[in-house]
C-alpha cells in the first residue's frame, strides 16, 4: 500500500513569495498541502533579494540623513560605514522574515518537506522525487506545483561569470566583506540600480554600464532621465550603450574592457564588478523536458492559471516569465490554486502589477508609459506634478521628483501612473488600486487626500492632466 504520509492533493516545489503563498492559500482552501524547500523557507526574496537588500538600502538612507544633519538645524555629523555591521543587521532581517515563513507553514498545516525536488511521470499529476536532505524520498499529489524561481544570468564568453571574491551577483554584493573603493555595476535595472545607489550613498566610486541608451529602460523615459539626473549629481557615473565585452581579474582588481555607443573602446580598472544583467529560470534537473512542458528561453510556458499543458503541473513565479516580481508570483499562486480548488477567480494579466526600485530617488510605477500609451492610438491627457511644489517634501528636505499620470482623453481612464521620488514606492498603490477598480480622473479628482503629505502630489497630477493643478 501507497505511503498516505507521502500523499499530498498539493506540492509545491520551492518556498519563495509566490511558493509560500500558494501552500497557505492552498491550505486555507482545504488541501492537504506540502512545500518542498532545499535551502532556507522564504526563498531568494526573503533570504537574498527583496528584503535584505532593502535593510541595506536603508541603512544608506540613514547615513545620508545622517551627512545631512547641518541641513536640519543639527551639528555636523560625520559618519562611518562598519560594513561588517550593516551586513550582520541585513541578515538578521532576512533570518527574522525566514523563521517567520516557518512559524506561517506549521500554523496552516503545510508539511515541509526538505530536499532538492524534482519530477518524474505519474497520475494524476507527475511524481515529486526528493533527494538531499531530511525529506528524501518520493511523493504523489493531485496537483504539482513548480515555484523554483530564478537566478542571476551571467555571460561566460566575456568573462561575466562570478567568483565570489572581484565579480559578484546580488548575492555577494549584499554580503561584502569589506567596502570597495571602486565599482563596476553592469545592468541598470532596478537591482543593478539599487546596489550603485547602496554602495554610492557610503562613499564608493560607481560606475554603470548599460547597454540601451537610458537607464531603467522598462521606467517612462521622462522619469528615467529624472532619475539619472539625480543620481549623476551624486556622483554616480553612467555609461550608455555600452557593452562589456570582457573582464579580466589580476590580484587586486578587475579591468573592464567596454565598447561604446560611438565605436570607440574603454578600459576601466574597478576593486569589484556587479552582474546585474538580468536573470534565468530555474528550470534544470526538475524533468520537465521528459515530461512534456514547454520551456521558451529558460522558462515554463503556462496560462493564466498557471497551467502548463502537463495534466496536473502548474507553474508560477519567476520560472513562469516576467515580470520578476515577488508580488506577482504570491498573485500568481493565489489564483493558480484557487482554479485548482474550483474558485473560479479572473485569470492572471500583468497589466496592474506595480513595479518599484529602492534607491536614492525611488522610482516606481505601474500600467503604461507615455511612449507605449501613444502606441495605442488613443489621445491622451498627461498630468505632472512636481515634488518642489508640495509642502511635506519641502519640509521632508527631498524635494526632487515628480509624479507623472497617463489618461484616456476619452474615457478617464487611468492608463499609467509613473514617480521618481521619496517614498514613491509607497505612493504607487494608489494608483494601482484606482486601476484595479477602474476608476476614471472624476473619481480621483473627487478624494479627499490629506494634508500635508506627498499623497497630495498623486492628486495634482491627475489635476494638472485635466488643465485643473492648483499649486503649479
Amino acid at each position: 500500500m501507497a505511503n498516505s504520509a507521502n500523499q499530498f492533493d498539493v506540492i509545491i516545489i520551492g518556498s519563495g513569495p509566490g511558493g509560500y503563498a500558494t501552500a497557505i492559500r492552498s491550505s486555507q482552501l482545504g488541501m492537504k498541502t506540502a512545500i518542498v524547500e532545499r535551502d532556507a523557507l522564504g526563498g531568494v526574496c526573503l533570504n537574498w533579494g527583496c528584503i535584505p537588500t532593502k535593510a541595506l538600502l536603508r541603512t544608506s538612507e540613514v547615513f545620508h540623513l545622517m551627512e545631512s544633519a547641518e541641513a536640519f538645524g543639527l551639528g555636523k555629523v560625520k559618519p562611518e560605514a562598519h560594513i561588517g555591521k550593516i551586513v550582520e543587521r541585513s541578515r538578521g532581517v532576512a533570518k527574522q522574515l525566514s523563521n517567520g515563513v516557518a512559524f506561517l507553514m506549521k500554523k496552516n498545516k503545510v508539511t515541509v518537506i526538505e530536499g532538492t525536488g524534482s519530477l518524474k511521470p505519474g497520475k494524476p499529476a507527475p511524481q515529486v522525487v526528493v533527494k538531499d536532505g531530511k525529506g528524501a524520498g518520493e511523493y504523489s499529489a493531485k496537483h504539482v506545483i513548480v515555484a523554483t524561481g530564478a537566478r542571476a544570468r551571467t555571460i561566460p564568453a566575456a568573462g561575466l561569470e562570478p567568483d565570489g571574491e572581484r565579480i559578484w551577483t546580488y548575492r555577494e554584493a549584499m554580503t561584502p566583506k569589506e567596502m570597495p573603493k571602486s565599482l563596476l555595476v553592469i545592468g541598470s535595472g532596478a537591482i543593478g540600480i539599487e546596489f550603485a545607489s547602496f554602495y554610492k550613498t557610503l562613499g564608493v566610486d560607481v560606475t554603470v554600464v548599460e547597454a540601451v541608451d537610458r537607464i531603467l529602460p522598462v521606467e517612462d523615459v521622462e522619469i528615467s532621465t529624472l532619475a539619472e539626473q539625480q543620481f549623476t549629481k551624486q556622483g554616480m557615473k553612467f555609461l550608455k550603450g555600452a557593452q562589456v565585452k570582457s573582464l579580466k581579474k589580476s590580484a587586486k582588481d578587475v579591468t573592464a574592457t567596454i565598447s561604446l555607443k560611438d565605436g570607440k573602446t574603454e578600459t576601466i580598472k574597478t576593486d569589484r564588478v556587479i552582474l546585474a544583467v538580468g536573470i534565468v529560470g530555474n528550470v534544470e534537473n526538475l524533468g520537465l523536458e521528459a515530461l512534456g512542458a514547454k520551456i521558451e528561453k529558460t522558462h515554463i510556458v503556462v496560462d493564466g492559471f498557471g497551467r502548463t499543458g502537463v495534466p496536473g503541473l502548474y507553474a508560477i513565479g519567476d520560472i513562469a516569465g516576467p515580470p520578476w516580481l515577488a508580488h506577482k508570483a504570491t498573485h500568481e499562486g493565489v489564483i493558480c490554486v484557487e482554479n485548482i480548488a474550483g474558485q473560479k477567480p479572473h485569470a492572471f494579466k500583468n497589466d496592474n502589477i506595480p513595479g518599484c526600485t529602492y534607491s536614492m530617488p525611488q522610482i516606481a510605477s505601474v500600467g503604461l508609459t507615455e511612449e507605449k500609451a501613444k502606441a495605442t492610438g488613443k489621445k491622451l491627457k498627461i498630468g505632472r506634478f512636481p515634488y518642489i511644489g508640495n509642502g511635506k517634501a519641502i519640509a521632508l528636505g527631498d524635494s526632487n521628483g515628480m509624479i507623472k499620470t497617463i489618461f484616456d482623453a476619452e474615457s478617464g481612464a487611468l492608463l499609467g501612473a509613473h514617480m521618481v521620488g521619496a517614498e514613491v514606492t509607497e505612493l504607487i498603490q494608489g494608483f494601482v488600486i484606482a486601476r484595479q477598480a477602474e476608476l476614471t480622473e472624476a473619481e480621483l479628482m473627487e478624494t479627499i487626500f490629506a494634508h500635508p503629505t506627498l499623497s497630495e502630489m498623486m492628486h495634482e497630477s491627475v489635476l494638472d492632466a485635466f488643465d485643473r493643478a492648483i499649486h503649479i
